[in-house]
């Protein structure tokens, strides 16, 4: 079966990018602290650090979900904030950890990016349906299932499938195989790879789990107390830390990596 074509990948780059929350007394909290790098297409960029670190607040950032208090973030050579939100979205899918299913069948959670559309929505049999499917690793006769029944790693594949329907140009996974055994992990990860580097899709990927990272990643940022410590090939990253920080870290990741990122 070929490989489910993507629209051509825009390059995402943040340059001196500051976020702000709250805190349980309501008062700001700077989040993220200047945060620049830049997220290539035909490659995966893996996103790690200590929980708390600020790891999934910035990939909420690309599409919108939240907004700077300071810096800019683009999306090839525009800056996001001059897209239409919704135009945004439809370049920039984001796999969140905790998948949200609607109601109704697998099939159905497939059809709403195209209804949303008002778009014709493809049917089960159809090419891109199991394409998709096949992509995902999930099983042929999954598309009738109650989507909500599912089991939390069958979801995830789900929100995955339902993000390549829709041909983003970027595709963000925060936590993408935190609820698969480590066979189903490695096949659905060994196929983003392919999926990335064959279709010049942009990758960004927040994960905990190092061992992924070493096997599918190309570049890596070591993110701890909002700030970028360390960036890179992942491969030199994971294999000659420079900073305390990031050597910690690698020593007992298990140790920090109890919450969410």
């Amino acid at each position: 079966m070929p490989l489910f074509e993507i629209a051509n990948a825009a390059v995402v780059r943040f340059e001196s990018v500051t976020f702000l929350g709250r805190n349980q007394e309501g008062s700001d909290v700077q989040l993220l602290d200047g945060i620049t790098f830049s997220a290539p297409g035909g490659e995966i960029t893996a996103i790690i650090g200590p929980s708390g670190g600020g790891k999934s607040t910035l990939i909420r950032l690309v599409n919108r979900l939240a907004e700077p208090a300071a810096g800019a973030v683009f999306l090839g050579d525009s800056d996001i904030r001059d897209i239409d939100p919704l135009q945004l979205r439809r370049q920039v899918a984001l796999v969140p950890q905790k998948p949200f299913m609607f109601e109704g069948s697998v099939l159905d959670n497939l059809q709403m990016p195209f209804l949303y559309r008002h778009q014709t929505p493809p049917t089960s049999d159809s090419a891109e349906v199991r394409q998709v499917m096949s992509l995902a690793r999930l099983e042929p006769d999954m598309p009738q299932r109650n989507a909500r029944s599912l089991s939390l790693g069958q979801q995830q594949r789900v929100a995955i499938a339902r993000a390549l329907i829709a041909k983003p140009q970027v595709l963000l996974l925060d936590e993408p195989t935190s609820a698969l055994d480590r066979r189903t992990s490695d096949a659905l990860a060994a196929t983003l790879r392919e999926i990335c580097h064959s279709q010049n899709l942009t990758m960004i990927m927040v994960t905990h789990d190092l061992r992924l990272t070493e096997k599918i990643a190309d570049h890596c940022l070591y993110l701890e107390s909002g700030r970028i410590v360390e960036q890179g090939r992942a491969s030199d990253l994971l294999a000659y830390p420079m900073s305390e920080e990031l050597k910690r870290f690698l020593a007992e990741p298990s140790e920090q990596e109890d919450g969410n990122g």
